[in-house]
């Protein structure tokens, strides 16, 4: 049940914020629907690739699916001026789209019986996979390679469930709401990884 909860939170959470991105960058009604489910999806494509379960175990998720279309054509459809809140409100989409997806693909690592390394690649994979196709889709560079603080909260639950620190439901929704908000206080306070510039300073 936490496993299912955590795919339709992560799902609805990634088709908004893809639709509203392909919006953003003026896309036609195809382009928000097809930008909205690569986002939902993608990351657990990638994952599923990696860790070895069959592609075709995507298209067994019909409910999420039709979960994901509604959630787009209700953004789609929602009026403008409740859509320009878009930058304040999107990050926080984006939040709990990471943190479900990367709980969710460090669970399905583990029920496979994989390494803690698999596990948090797992984890990372998941939670940052769609949003790295819907950046790079949209023309952006991706959130998750610029210095702010992103694919580390995955880290981090992928480490919990590897290490074995988290096991019943209500710890795994605690760390999902542990994780959500590391990730948008660490965009409201601007925390940053080091960085190393190769550009001249003039």
């Amino acid at each position: 049940m936490t496993w299912e909860v955590l795919s339709i939170i992560g799902t609805i959470a990634f088709a908004v914020s893809g639709a509203i991105i392909a919006m953003e960058e003026e896309y036609d009604i195809l382009g928000v629907y097809i930008l909205g489910i690569v986002t939902a999806f993608g990351g657990g494509a990638i994952r599923n690739l990696l860790i070895g379960v069959p592609i075709s175990a995507l298209w067994e998720q019909g409910m999420l699916f039709q979960i994901a279309l509604l959630s787009i054509t209700a953004v789609f459809l929602f009026p403008n001026n409740l859509l320009k809140h878009w930058r304040k409100w999107g990050n926080f989409f984006d939040a709990i789209g990471l943190s479900a997806f990367a709980i969710q693909g460090a669970l399905y690592a583990s029920e496979m019986n994989h390494p803690i390394s698999a596990i948090i690649v797992a984890a990372v994979l998941t939670g940052s996979g769609g949003g790295i196709v819907r950046d790079l889709l949209a023309g952006r560079k991706p959130l998750v390679l610029r210095s702010e603080i992103y694919a580390v909260w995955a880290i981090m639950c992928g480490a919990a469930i590897g290490l074995g620190l988290v096991h019943s439901a209500f710890e795994l929704y605690a760390l999902f709401i542990i994780s959500t908000t590391l990730r948008v206080l660490s965009f409201l306070y601007k925390w940053r990884l080091p960085n190393r510039s190769l550009r001249a300073h003039v």
